[in-house]
């Protein structure tokens, strides 16, 4: 079988899903655990390639604060029925909201 067979792509929702539910392989006290060094050597460049980090911070979320927001009551109720991860959903259309109007403010 080829490598390219074996690749299956997930969103961050689904990853984290797999993970809080433990349906996946792998060992993640373990893998959050690595130090950088260890991270480097386990990677193989010849076959990988190397990885422009400057590309991923671009498209990785920033840390999460915890903070108390009051939302109409109908609001939350319809996140909620569209399954788990409902405050993710509500981030992300907060943060496509603010994406637009910040990029409305830097080209007008």
């Amino acid at each position: 079988m080829q490598k390219s067979e074996r690749i299956v792509t997930y969103t961050a929702d689904q990853l984290e899903d797999m993970r809080r539910r433990g349906d996946t392989e792998t060992d993640w006290e373990r893998a959050m655990n690595l130090t950088p060094e260890e991270i480097e050597a386990s990677v193989d460049f010849e076959d990988e390639g190397t990885f422009d980090f400057d590309l991923a911070v671009k498209g990785m979320p920033g840390p999460s604060q915890e903070i108390t927001v009051h939302f109409e009551t109908i609001v939350i109720e319809w996140f909620k029925a569209q399954g788990p991860g409902y405050e993710d959903r509500m981030n992300a259309v907060l943060r496509q909201y603010m994406d637009r109007k910040t990029s409305t403010q830097s080209s007008g």
